[in-house]
């Protein structure tokens, strides 16, 4: 970890060079210098237990050396929505047990956890592009995100944008298995 002591010595370094323009690779180098000596004079200092050049990690990732395979990552799709039944079942007795001893208002109607009227407010009651699935995330996010409701609403939004994602997810999975026919 960088102290300030160390990064007010590198900048006091640095403002000798205030008309050279320097790269950040090179600022960060004069920090791990600076604290290499400050560690040296003082044997609290700990290091990072795990080398890491995020440069070389940057250039590998653009390097195109890395690739996954368009199979690969629908396998491991289909996959995770495997038993998609069953964590629908699940979520949904949670959800009840959560809501058991919600709050309600009279006046107040609360919006559904139903996965049926969630698809259908999502608009997955008909057919749709993959490429529309992004945005009906978004919009439903938009509108119904634990953080854009009232407290008193929080954990129904939650329980609602688990399902929303669930259905979402499905659609995709049904799309990429459809494209693959």
């Amino acid at each position: 970890m960088v102290r300030p002591s160390q990064f007010a010595c590198v900048c006091q370094k640095g403002e000798a060079d205030i008309g050279a323009k320097r790269d950040f690779a090179s600022l960060l180098d004069d920090l791990f210098v600076a604290s290499e000596k400050d560690e040296a004079n003082d044997e609290t200092g700990a290091r990072p237990s795990i080398p890491f050049d995020y440069l070389s990690v940057a250039d590998e990732l653009h390097s195109g050396r890395i690739k996954v395979s368009g199979e690969t990552f629908t396998a491991e799709y289909r996959e995770a929505g495997a038993d998609l039944a069953q964590e629908f079942a699940a979520l949904l007795d949670q959800a009840k047990l959560a809501l058991a001893g919600e709050e309600t208002k009279p006046e107040e109607k609360l919006p559904p956890i139903d996965p049926d009227a969630i698809a259908v407010e999502l608009g997955l009651d008909h057919p749709v592009k993959s490429t529309d699935l992004g945005r009906m995330r978004r919009s439903f996010a938009f509108a119904n995100h634990p953080d854009r409701v009232a407290p008193h609403l929080r954990q129904r939004a939650m329980i609602r944008m688990q399902v929303a994602n669930m259905l979402i997810d499905e659609a995709k999975r049904r799309a990429l298995a459809g494209a693959r026919r």
